[in-house]
């Protein structure tokens, strides 16, 4: 499965947060770590669901990006 990852850059950090997997969150201090640390939060977040035997949320989201004129 592949789900949306939406990569927010702080003052000392970067955010990584999967918009169809709520609650599903990493921190890194590089866009490297934080990507990484994101995978293995959903790889767990996917594992929890299993256990308890929920259905996996199917991917939703979309990801684009558009051009405007800066006024």
């Amino acid at each position: 499965m592949k789900y949306v990852v939406i990569l927010e850059k702080g003052d000392n950090s970067y955010g990584a947060y999967a918009p169809d997997l709520p609650g599903c969150v990493a921190v890194g201090e590089t866009q490297s770590e934080a990507l990484r640390l994101i995978q293995e939060a959903i790889g767990f977040h996917l594992e929890g669901l299993r256990e308890e035997g929920k259905l996996f949320p199917q991917p939703k989201s979309r990801s684009r990006y558009v051009e405007v004129l800066a006024a």
